[in-house]
């Protein structure tokens, strides 16, 4: 099978490349030498290289930066899939989509399942809503797949920061109000390239399993890599001043996945995992 996989540059690209490339033939494509939101080149490289499958896993990521400039998120979560889904549709190829818990607005009281009602609250949610819509209504055949709190090895990513952070400062804040799934990359591919095995296409929720506060994550972080003595502080997200607001409660219920036997495991295993790997 020919992959064209965009975004293989990021963290979860990086990983990604090598596992897919051990069973296809795979092309990977990123800025700055490819743009996604530049339609007529981007048609021009998929119909020259005619992939059986387009993995999407480009995006602009900085949730901040999102809220300081809607219009470029706009452009690269949103147009950018738009483009993707037209140039498939034209060659035949499948489509895997890579979105997030944000485009949930937070206020449930339980994980949410893969079909319930989209309500994002910021520019970045609201970005990666476009990308899914246009996904779902350009396409027959694709996999949406959402994702949560995404921590891999050498990324910029909570648990390199909240390190970083102690290290350099000795203690943290860290909000207890927000919660969701961290979800390890590597445990993400490997559920990635199964589900692309089945062919069975739709939306699904691929997190590692369990969900957990800002708050909880940083103290498991510090305790895992022997910083356990750093003093966390408790705060609300209302005393974390930031460009975006996240949607407080946004954990993602696996359901479709898990029927055709997918299931990434706990965080806490995957966490443990991670720092044991990296040397943190």
């Amino acid at each position: 099978m020919k992959v064209l996989l965009a975004g293989h540059k990021g963290q979860l690209g990086r990983t990604l490349l090598p596992l897919l490339a051990a069973q296809h033939e795979v092309r990977g494509i990123d800025l700055p030498e490819y743009d996604i939101a530049d339609r007529a080149a981007l048609t021009r490289l998929i119909h020259d290289f005619t992939p059986n499958l387009i993995v999407n896993a480009a995006a602009m990521t900085d949730v901040d930066g999102c809220a300081r400039d809607p219009a470029a998120a706009y452009r690269a979560n949103g147009l950018g899939p738009q483009n993707i889904a037209l140039a498939a549709a034209e060659c035949g190829a499948e489509v895997l989509h890579i979105s997030t818990n944000e485009v949930f607005d937070g206020v449930a009281t339980h994980p949410y399942h893969e079909w319930q009602s989209r309500n994002p609250i910021n520019a970045y949610g609201r970005s990666k809503l476009a990308g899914e819509w246009y996904t779902e209504r350009l396409l027959t055949r694709f996999y949406i797949v959402r994702t949560a709190w995404l921590y891999a090895a050498g990324g910029r990513n909570f648990p390199h920061r909240m390190i970083q952070l102690a290290d350099a400062r000795g203690s943290l804040r860290v909000v207890t109000d927000e919660i969701g799934n961290p979800t390890y990359v590597v445990d993400l591919v490997t559920a990635l390239r199964q589900l692309i095995e089945t062919h069975a296409y739709g939306i699904y929720h691929l997190v590692n399993d369990g969900a957990t506060s800002r708050y909880e994550f940083a103290q498991a972080i510090m305790t895992l890599s022997g910083r356990g003595h750093v003093p966390l502080a408790p705060i609300t997200s209302a005393e974390f001043q930031r460009a975006s607001t996240p949607p407080l409660y946004a954990p993602l219920a696996n359901h479709a996945a898990a029927a055709l036997g997918i299931r990434l495991r706990p965080w806490q295993e995957a966490l443990a995992d991670f720092l044991a790997q990296t040397g943190y």
